[in-house]
C-alpha cells in the first residue's frame, strides 16, 4: 500500500526491522522459556539474533552497532565513575526497601555469572543494536529513543527501580555513544545488577 491518507510512506527498512524485531524479542522473552535458564534465553534473543541479523540481513560489520572495544580508556574511566557513583545509592535504596528484598533475594545463587549472562545481550540490544541503528537517522535523539523500550521492559520490577530506568537508560546510552561500544554500559549495569541483588538479599 503506497499511500495512506494521500501521503506516500517512505520507511527506512533497517529502522523498521530493528524496531519490529527488538519489540518482538522482548515480548517473546516475557512469554516463553526456551532453555533451562532465562539468562541463556537472553543471550540467544538479545545477542545472537541481532548479531546474525546485522551480519546476514543488513550485511554490516557489528562494530557499526557498538560491538567493539571502542575507546577503552574513556570507557574504563566511565565504568569506574559509574560504579563509584552508583554503589552508595544502591546500598542506601536496596538495603531498606522490602520490595527490593522480596524481588531480588531469589536471584542470589549463581552470582556474578548469572547477571553477566542475563545482561550482556540485554545491553547489546539497547545500547548497541537499537542505539547505533537509530543514531544514523535520529542523531542524539536515539539516546532517548532507546531508553523508552528499556524502561518499559522493567515494568514488573520494584517501582523505585523502574521509575529510574528512563534516566538510567539514557545514561547507559550516553556512555555507549561516547565510547562507541556497548561494553562499558554493560560493565556498569553488570555491577549494578550484581550489587543490588547482594544488598537487597541482606548479605552485606
Amino acid at each position: 500500500m503506497k499511500y495512506l491518507l494521500g501521503e506516500k510512506l517512505n520507511f527506512d527498512w533497517k529502522i523498521a526491522t530493528v524496531t519490529i524485531l527488538s519489540t518482538l524479542l522482548l515480548m517473546v522473552d516475557h512469554y516463553h522459556l526456551f532453555t533451562a535458564h532465562k539468562y541463556w534465553d537472553r543471550v540467544i534473543l538479545y545477542l545472537f539474533i541481532p548479531l546474525l541479523i546485522t551480519l546476514f540481513l543488513f550485511r554490516e560489520n557489528p562494530k557499526e552497532c557498538g560491538f567493539s572495544i571502542g575507546d577503552w580508556k574513556l570507557g574504563l574511566t566511565y565504568t569506574a565513575i559509574g560504579i563509584l557513583f552508583m554503589a552508595p545509592i544502591i546500598y542506601y535504596l536496596g538495603s531498606g526497601d522490602a520490595s527490593m528484598k522480596k524481588y531480588y533475594e531469589p536471584f542470589l545463587n549463581g552470582l556474578p555469572w548469572t547477571t553477566f549472562l542475563d545482561l550482556i545481550g540485554w545491553e547489546f540490544i539497547f545500547r548497541g543494536w537499537i542505539l547505533f541503528t537509530y543514531a544514523r537517522k535520529f542523531g542524539h535523539d536515539a539516546l532517548w529513543l532507546q531508553a523508552v523500550p528499556f524502561a518499559i521492559a522493567h515494568i514488573g520490577k520494584p517501582e523505585i527501580e523502574t521509575l529510574s530506568t528512563i534516566f538510567g537508560g539514557f545514561a547507559f546510552g550516553w556512555v555507549a555513544w561516547r565510547t562507541k561500544s556497548f561494553v562499558y554500559p554493560f560493565l556498569i549495569h553488570w555491577f549494578i545488577a550484581t550489587f543490588i541483588i547482594i544488598v537487597a538479599a541482606g548479605t552485606i
